[in-house]
């Protein structure tokens, strides 16, 4: 059985009308959304069609039908229009640009900021990576006496962002200290990828430094070993929506394992990537994960995402995903004009 313009309207709407109502969808109230246009009889056959074609469901003997997850696959991928920054409203992006006028530019606190403001700003769970390169390395060390015991290694990598960790140093540090581990730091570890930071690298190099000086070398060692950082926000929206709060000890599960959480958010290339809970491994049904890559300059991208219900009102919510992936782009670049992409 084909899936003819007719047919494709109507899951269209009945996704629509479920997202809003959060009812099954009956005849009837199908015939007032197309203001009796259509026939109930009509519209009861199709529904029977789509029925079995799988993309409806019909939860009770009597009641309308609500989109399965074959029929959510469907419309994401056939029926959803690709959206653009002009389809955000100017009330929603002049909203968007004050949440980010006082965010901290520091990559952590900033993806966190704007997981926090995406999932507040749409009653969602919201996501959001801090930047990576798979070629990303260290191009400069600084060694920082901060107090007498302690030592902030300062590392600058090639992308130009600014990676800061705290050695404490139990016999203390002077600044001979700080400027030797600074030299070391810089023959040795500058432009080393992680998996190219071997043991027997580090253990030469703690020799080299002495032991007492070792816990700076293995602060600059955390640096160069940086991964991506994944930051979830507003997992208490999820509570509240009885189809995925079910999901929700699964989902937290997943993000306490930070490689696990951003392989779950990962889209597919530059695309809005939208994935249902029924695809993942462990799943999780009636979950929809939405994501978009951000650019942040420099050969870095990284990821924001929307996590929700099935029901998401998508036609909303991804153009407020898409401005906030260009804003997020843009504050962790350093640039502030609008971009159209």
């Amino acid at each position: 059985m084909a899936m003819d313009a007719r047919k494709q309207r109507i899951l269209e709407a009945i996704v629509a009308l479920y997202a809003t109502g959060g009812e099954p969808v009956g005849s009837g109230v199908l015939a007032n959304y197309f203001d009796m246009a259509v026939s109930s009889a009509t519209l009861r056959n199709e529904m029977a069609a789509l029925t079995k074609l799988g993309l409806l469901e019909q939860p009770h003997t009597s009641a309308g039908r609500v989109p399965s997850s074959k029929g959510y696959r469907y419309y994401l991928d056939h029926l959803l229009e690709t959206p653009v920054t002009t389809a955000l409203t100017e009330y929603d992006r002049a909203n968007i640009d004050r949440l980010f006028v006082n965010m901290d530019v520091e990559p952590e606190k900033l993806a966190q900021s704007a997981a926090r403001a995406l999932a507040d700003y749409t009653g969602c769970a919201a996501a959001a990576t801090t930047p990576r390169a798979d070629d990303l390395c260290i191009a400069h060390f600084e060694v920082v006496q901060v107090g007498r015991y302690a030592a902030a290694v300062l590392a600058v990598t090639s992308a130009g962002g600014v990676r800061t960790r705290v050695a404490h140093i139990n016999t203390g540090l002077t600044r001979t200290d700080a400027e030797q581990m600074a030299q070391l730091l810089n023959r040795s570890m500058t432009f080393v990828v992680p998996d190219d930071l071997t043991p027997s690298l580090t253990a030469s190099l703690v020799l080299a430094a002495g032991s007492r000086l070792a816990p700076v070398i293995l602060a600059a060692e955390a640096l160069v070993r940086t991964r991506p950082q994944v930051f979830l926000e507003g997992a208490q929206y999820l509570a509240k929506m009885p189809d995925v709060r079910v999901n929700l000890g699964t989902l937290l599960e997943t993000f306490s394992d930070n490689d696990q959480a951003c392989a779950l958010i990962e889209p597919e290339g530059g695309k809005i990537t939208a994935t249902l809970g029924d695809d993942l491994d462990p799943a999780m049904p009636n979950t929809c994960i939405v994501s978009k890559r951000y650019l942040a300059g420099g050969g870095l991208c990284g990821t924001v995402a929307v996590i929700g219900s099935n029901r998401m009102e998508f036609q909303r919510l991804i153009p407020i995903l898409n401005y906030f992936a260009i804003k997020l782009g843009q504050c962790m670049s350093g640039r502030k004009e609008e971009e159209h992409t």
